[in-house]
């Protein structure tokens, strides 16, 4: 495959000896037990980014004259038909 690199990486216990445990039932290394692992994991496609909806946010204010207090008055706008 190319040049061989050493490296080390930390591996929980448990999860190292199943894989020793793993490699040698197959008959082959812990190493080509890892490299193949990495293989599947890179040939997958990388995943998009989730869409996150980023909310818009601004301050309202009132047409002169309209006093947000007075429900009446609030009401009378909402439902009139002029825009």
């Amino acid at each position: 495959m190319g040049d061989k690199v050493k490296t080390t990486i930390d591996i929980a216990d448990g999860l190292l000896e199943e894989a020793r445990t793993h490699a040698k039932a197959e008959g082959t290394t812990l190493r080509a037990l890892v490299e193949r692992g990495l293989r599947e994991v890179l040939a997958r496609p990388v995943p998009e980014k989730p869409w996150r909806w980023e909310p818009v946010t601004f301050e309202l204010h009132p047409e002169p004259g309209v006093d947000l207090r007075n429900w009446d008055q609030v009401r009378e706008i909402i439902y009139s038909d002029e825009p």
